[in-house]
């Protein structure tokens, strides 16, 4: 054994232990990195699958993105499992090469040209220029130049300005990629990490000269010597098109002159918040964001301000247009901390249909008066604080506005808009609409027989579901929030976003339905509801709920009758630019062909499709890291192991590569030392205390002469060699090896349990055993049948078996973990028990009704 690790790692032979364990070190993080980008990949393919059913929109954009992202994971996967096996894949490196350039071939050729300049004037923009400027600027540019409709004074920073900036500070591009990579999505704490450096370096890095004295230039030509204040909006490749990433990147309000250059560096350093990142990990983009410009705009002093939507998010057969808006700036709409004045507008009268004022007492105003602009908030003049923000011809205007708008880009449109101290409207940014599908369909039952905790809430994002209340500040972060958990919030916060995939519902006291937090629950399919004043007084902390965003109602536990409901999407037309090249594309990506591992066309010449080699790269990346490790625990030099102090039957010693051990200075690790969660959860099944002995193990006499005559006579030379008695755990905060050996017996567990479903994993091997042939075969079925019963592929051939458990939620992960502890006892010197068939099946079901004696 140790002669083939020598092979696999290419050490010399006076190559210590603490070596071995280093460069093991090493392909256990490129291991790490292949399960990452299968877990990406895996999130694309399911993206375009979604599409392909109707459930998911996506532009053309969107789809090329996808596509060449799903390559480049590929290609990573590829290359890893080529390190961590000695370069004997390099076949399936050319493969993925190969539908890469298919791929390539396929997808509509880029926009014509790339634009050089590092800034735009409004006037000189329309949509085709997305790829240069970003969407907001495009957007906002097509509006003015293409269809008259007023908008600020402004600029854009075209997307060259940042990637300058990023480029020739010396190593900056370089140290950002490095960090990234270096990201767990999985850890919020990571991912915390990663953004504060990352945006602290851009922040503080020089902007070259040029850059700086160019933006300058444009920032004269545009507002001349007015002593101007203007809004700094992100406008990222990836923002306001069907994949809304609101709310995820910076806005900046107040900026001046002197102050501009600094604004400009916290725009683009806001591609990398917290937010951002973890926005784009959930939905599968690269965390190495494309490229951010920046929309410059003069600040409209606004008199009221606030969202428009061209259709009603939530009622597909409502034919309005919703408006909502506040006094003053409309931050607290966009929000949601503040309750707006609400109108319908009707689409085919084009009158207003209903409406709702709201108690307005505070606005938010941009105080200038002083060297630094700030925000502030003011109380509303009595008078004014039920008074509607605006006319009913304003609200009619911006109704037909709205319509315009979906008209000329045949989509919903979100609109944010504002009226200066003139009387004008004036239009500061449009973006498609997310759009609850089909869910208005679904009603909730009366239930005439339950009294809800609280009813009349506004429904943010329809749905139902059923979860433990948490009451949760978004300031404080979210390494400790809960899968499934019931997300109470004060008000609503985009803020929130990084915790968003956890929790099953989200109430908050205070909201907007056109706020980005509304936004961010229809995109994830998280119900949510608001605006239930004090709702947090009858809730407590760990209480089950059931919530009903279907009719804005909050039940006591688990009500069946609505959790049994089901949104149904719709399908998008057939003759979509994006659905039809996606279909072009979707052969060279989607389709799985490679199903059997032991067939003898898993082969990587067979891979047709990205999708084929990833299944091909993950069969065998287990493989031969399952190899290696194995590999590195032969050996007699303990060098960098702890020995475990545990009462189990094994001579147990343990590497930690980071994260599996609390730090300690002895050269023994106790129970309590250990926070790899799967090991700490195969130790609780080995430390149960119904499977540890409890005397003298009753032993069949002639089993027991069986393994003694067969060790006498040499009987076990089919194992090899008698494996010793060391045992050896590599472990970190959610992997685990374990290399068993006790005398003829021999056992390798490797396992990866965490949040991610597609890289959690258990793989077993057994073999050995000091009885006759006939007897180490009959345990091997005995074992077979506890695994298949647990929900385990078993492979067993003679007096060896291995199995896999793969691809299962984290808890039903821990789960078969503590049963192999368990089974790790029990199976100790089974082989003398087994002295016939009958003793096959009576074992194995001894073992599942939790006998183990």
């Amino acid at each position: 054994m140790l002669r083939k690790l020598k092979q696999l790692l290419g050490l010399e032979k006076n190559v210590d232990q603490e070596k071995r364990t280093s460069l093991f070190k090493e392909r256990y993080a490129t291991f790490n990195d292949l399960l990452q980008c299968n877990s990406n990949l895996a999130t694309i393919i399911a993206s375009m699958e979604a599409v392909l059913r109707g459930e998911r929109n996506a532009d053309v954009n969107q789809i090329r993105k996808d596509a060449r992202q799903a390559i480049i994971e590929c290609e990573r996967m590829a290359t890893c499992l080529n390190d961590i096996s000695e370069k004997n894949h390099d076949d399936l490196v050319e493969a993925v090469k190969h539908l890469g350039k298919e791929i390539e071939n396929q997808l509509e050729q880029h926009n014509l040209g790339d634009v050089k300049d590092l800034t735009l004037a409004l006037a000189d923009i329309d949509a085709s220029l997305t790829y240069a400027v970003g969407g907001k600027s495009a957007n906002l540019g097509e509006i003015s130049n293409v269809l008259g409709i007023q908008v600020p004074r402004g600029f854009a920073i075209t997307i060259q300005a940042g990637v300058l900036h990023l480029l020739r500070t010396s190593g900056l591009f370089k140290k950002i990629h490095s960090i990234l990579r270096a990201v767990d999505p999985e850890a919020p704490q990571s991912i915390h990490a990663a953004s504060t450096e990352i945006q602290n370096m851009i922040i503080e890095a020089k902007v070259p000269s040029d850059v700086e004295n160019h933006l300058l230039k444009r920032w004269d030509l545009t507002f001349g010597q007015d002593d101007v204040v203007c809004a700094l909006r992100s406008s990222a490749i990836a923002e306001d098109g069907v994949q809304s990433f609101a709310g995820q990147y910076a806005t900046l309000l107040g900026v001046r002159r002197n102050k501009f250059i600094a604004a400009f560096k916290q725009i683009i350093a806001s591609l990398f918040s917290e937010r951002a990142l973890t926005y784009r990990s959930n939905h599968g983009f690269r965390l190495e964001a494309q490229g951010m410009g920046v929309l410059c705009l003069e600040m409209v002093s606004a008199y009221a301000a606030g969202v428009c939507y061209s259709r009603h998010p939530l009622d597909l057969r409502s034919n309005c247009v919703l408006i909502n808006g506040v006094f003053g700036l409309g931050e607290m709409v966009v929000d949601g901390s503040g309750t707006p004045d609400m109108w319908l507008f009707a689409r085919t009268d084009q009158v207003i249909s209903e409406k709702k004022i709201a108690c307005k007492r505070e606005k938010i105003v941009l105080d200038v008066t002083g060297a630094e602009c700030v925000q502030k908030r003011v109380p509303v003049e009595q008078a004014l604080q039920n008074t509607p923000c605006l006319t009913d011809t304003q609200v009619a205007t911006l109704g037909r506005i709205a319509l315009q708008l979906e008209r000329h880009y045949q989509y919903p449109q979100d609109v944010e808009w504002a009226i200066n101290p003139q009387g004008e409207l004036l239009i500061l940014q449009t973006r498609p609409l997310r759009m609850e599908s089909a869910a208005t369909d679904l009603n909730s039952p009366e239930l005439a027989d339950l009294s809800p905790i609280a009813q009349g809430a506004d429904c943010a994002a329809r749905g139902v579901a059923c979860g433990k209340i948490v009451a949760f500040d978004p300031e404080k972060g979210v390494s400790d929030f809960p899968e499934g958990g019931v997300m109470l919030l004060k008000h609503s916060s985009p803020l929130a976003m990084v915790a968003l995939n956890k929790a099953c519902a989200v109430i908050a006291e205070i909201g907007s339905m056109t706020g980005h937090m509304a936004i961010l629950c229809r995109e994830f399919g998280v119900p949510c509801i608001m605006n239930l004043p004090d709702i947090a007084q009858q809730l407590s902390p760990g209480q089950l709920v059931t919530v009903d965003a279907l009719a804005g109602r909050i039940f006591a536990g688990e009500i069946p009758e609505l959790l049994s409901l089901a949104i149904k999407k719709e399908a998008p037309k057939e003759d979509t630019p994006a659905l039809m090249l996606l279909k072009r594309i979707a052969p060279l990506i989607l389709p799985l062909h490679l199903v059997d591992p032991n067939s003898e066309l898993f082969q990587a010449q067979n891979c047709t499709s990205l999708h084929d080699c990833m299944r091909y790269c993950h069969e065998f990346s287990y493989n031969a890291m399952f190899q290696i490790s194995d590999d590195l625990a032969d050996g007699s030099d303990h060098g960098a192991a702890l020995k475990l102090a545990c009462p189990i039957p094994l001579d147990l010693y343990v590497i930690d590569l980071g994260g599996g051990l609390s730090p300690t200075t002895k050269r023994v690790a106790h129970r309590e030392d250990i926070t790899s969660l799967p090991f700490t959860e195969l130790l609780n099944g080995m430390l149960d205390p119904a499977v540890q002995a409890k005397g003298p193990r009753p032993i069949n006499m002639k089993g027991f002469l069986s393994v003694m005559g067969q060790s006498m006579i040499g009987g076990n030379n089919s194992v090899g060699e008698r494996f010793g008695d060391h045992s050896y755990a590599i472990i970190s905060d959610r992997y685990l090896m374990l290399s068993s050996r006790v005398g003829y017996h021999y056992a390798v567990l490797d396992t990866w349990c965490g949040n991610t479903l597609n890289k959690n994993y258990i793989r077993f091997e057994f073999s050995g055993g000091a009885a006759s042939n006939e007897r180490k075969e009959r345990r091997i079925r005995c074992i077979g049948i506890i695994l298949s019963t647990l929900g385990f592929t078993v492979e067993a051939e003679g007096t060896r078996l291995k199995a896999r458990f793969q691809k299962y939620a984290k808890e039903a992960t821990q789960e078969r973990l503590v049963q192999m502890g368990r089974l790790l006892i029990m199976t100790r010197q089974l082989d003398m028990l087994m002295v016939n068939e009958e003793s096959v099946q009576h074992f194995a079901n001894n073992f599942l009704e939790g006998r183990y004696h």
